[in-house]
């Protein structure tokens, strides 16, 4: 690619492209300035493209008078072409953190093609701007190295994953943008359709139903890389549109489409040398509920919860006892550690729980020099405290929390202290580590709306020896579904999808909805499985998820070229913005 580089442009040589190699040759750069400095007479200029650095000398008896003074008032950002030699570094100028460190470019010409204003913040790594106003100068911040090389990796990483579904027979196939509405667990963004008044399009939550319908028109391997919208509260990984890697596969089972995936993660991995063992670790949901309190394991680190149910059942703390009369669970983690803290630093720790609904926090301390203390042991009995700490593993310098709720609460707080808690205590977490979270249940009980819904999404195959509980006993429903986890995120999910009619209308009744609402709603999806839709499946990829785990950053705005804020606004440009009456209109609508 770096011949490429240098055709069709201005210059002859990237940057980052010369070595010793090059000494004597004459070469024409092209970039920004970055650095200048005058040292007795000469200019020393570090110019900068997005392959590197090259380093710039201007000695005033190898230009004209005019373009030495134009060298001496080069700012930052400065955009200019040089036509120069290249020569080797003197001795002891040498720069060994530079690729192109050993050599430098006599300059014999400079041509200013534009000039710059004052950055509004130092176009460097590491920099402490907030990330605000880096968002509002989004394209100066581009220039800085680190977000040039998310974006490189981002690029490297998609190109991959194309040429390997390419190699496998997929063929890319994009799917509408303007479709219509069908929530898939968050607010859809509405279009309104100034031919059809009072009428709207969504924007794609996903691509689900069509590619469904790709495979029902026989393409039988499809993927995409989707422009994705969804108008939900963000977090430091989520954003309004995102971009999923989309694939769809006819006459295939659950096992084909994870081997498939685990041969191009392996291909992708490969490319960027990330390490990572496959085949990958397959775990059931109930396994990393049971274990890690979430269906995302972090399993780079222990800390795993420790169900105490039976050991505290009729106990004298009357927590835990009520908790397991009324049919709930009692677990605990073991934070090894920080067993010496004191009691208010434990205490702390409840507004965790609390956020993540527990009531309080029952906790045991342990000493390194052999104490314990903690609000609850009094009430345990010395044989049910005896079998915690066996349970429990403890040794001095533990610290036991505890949680007795429901089942999804107590996972819940645990799993969130769990992660509290190592980043509190340092715990090493190092590379990435994949694994498969396979089996989730096919529905979930939604408290707020009264009603079932779906675990995964509607149209996830379940098993045939469940299809008689659909109506009678629906939690007892599992469904071939399956999510690849990376370092304690989502990084993808799947399933193999219901391909009889008959079967989606049983789902879809189960969740709510009347045969009208299925006909508006799902219709075209309907009348396409009567038509001899195939048995398929496939997964969709979150690719700014998986950029952002592997460029080692904390939120995802760091590799999208131009993020939103968490407010779903754009600094940069002011979006989302007002538009005119005139606007309004056009399209049939009134502000209240």
């Amino acid at each position: 690619m770096s011949d490429f580089l240098n055709a069709y442009c201005m210059h002859t040589s990237t940057c980052g492209q010369l070595r010793l190699a090059d000494e004597g040759r004459d070469v024409t750069l092209t970039g920004w300035v970055w650095h200048n400095r005058d040292h007795g007479g000469l200019i020393f200029v570090d110019l900068r493209d997005r392959a590197g650095y090259t380093q710039v000398v201007f000695d005033p008896d190898c230009v004209t008078e005019e373009e030495f003074h134009a060298a001496e008032h080069l700012a930052r950002e400065f955009v200019i072409e040089v036509t120069g030699t290249v020569r080797a570094r003197g001795e002891g100028s040498v720069n060994p953190h530079m690729a192109t460190g050993e050599i430098e470019v006599l300059a014999h010409s400079l041509k200013v093609l534009n000039t710059s204003v004052t950055p509004p913040f130092a176009i460097e790594d590491g920099i402490e701007t907030d990330e605000l106003t880096r968002m509002k100068w989004r394209y100066m911040d581009l220039r800085r190295p680190e977000m040039l090389a998310n974006l490189k990796l981002r690029h490297t990483v998609a190109h991959a994953i194309r040429c390997a579904l390419d190699e496998r027979g997929f063929m890319e196939v994009e799917t509408p943008i303007l479709a219509n509405s069908t929530p898939e667990g968050a607010r859809d963004y509405l279009v309104p359709s100034r031919p059809n008044p009072g009428s709207f399009y969504a924007l794609p939550q996903s691509p689900q139903q069509f590619k469904q319908m790709l495979m029902v028109g026989g393409i039988e391997r499809y993927y995409q890389i989707a422009r994705c919208f969804r108008d939900e509260d963000l977090r430091a990984d989520r954003q309004p549109e995102f971009t999923q890697v989309d694939i769809e596969m006819s006459f295939v089972t659950a096992d084909d489409v994870m081997t498939m995936m685990e041969d191009v993660f392996k291909e992708v991995f490969a490319q960027i040398g990330v390490e990572q063992d496959f085949p990958l670790q397959r775990m059931p949901w109930k396994e990393a509920m049971d274990r890690f309190g979430c269906d995302r394991p972090d399993v780079r680190f222990g800390m795993e919860l420790v169900d105490l149910t039976d050991i505290v059942r009729g106990c004298g703390f009357g927590v835990f006892s009520k908790a397991v009369e009324a049919g709930n669970v009692v677990k605990a983690i073991n934070a090894k550690g920080a067993g010496d803290w004191s009691r208010g630093d434990i205490e702390k720790l409840a507004d965790v729980a609390a956020a993540n609904g527990a009531k309080g926090m029952a906790w045991i301390a342990y000493t390194t020099d052999g104490k314990e203390k903690s609000p609850i042991i009094k009430f345990l009995g010395d044989e049910v405290h005896a079998k915690i700490k066996e349970a429990m593993n403890v040794e001095p310098g533990d610290l036991l929390l505890f949680a007795a709720d429901t089942f999804d609460t107590a996972s819940a707080v645990l799993a969130a202290l769990r992660l509290h808690m190592a980043d509190l205590l340092g715990i090493e977490r190092k590379g990435h580590k994949l694994l498969w979270v396979v089996d989730f249940p096919m529905f979930k009980y939604d408290e707020d709306e009264k009603k079932y819904a779906a675990e995964h999404h509607p149209f996830t195959m379940i098993p045939e020896e469940d299809w008689d509980k659909i109506e009678s006993d629906p939690m007892a429903c599992s469904s071939y579904s399956y999510d690849i986890v990376m370092d304690g995120f989502e990084a993808g999910g799947g399933s193999i999808r219901i391909h009889n009619a008959e079967l989606q209308k049983r789902v879809l009744h189960r969740l709510g909805l009347s045969d009208d609402e299925i006909e508006e709603r799902f219709g075209h999806l309907i009348h396409a499985l009567e038509l001899g839709a195939p048995p398929h499946g496939g997964i969709a990829l979150g690719l700014d998820r998986l950029i952002m785990l592997l460029a080692g950053r904390d939120s995802i705005r760091d590799v999208i070229a131009f993020p939103k804020t968490s407010s779903a606004s754009d600094p940069m440009t002011g979006a989302p913005n007002a538009v005119s009456a005139k606007q309004l209109k056009e399209v049939s609508l009134r502000l209240l």
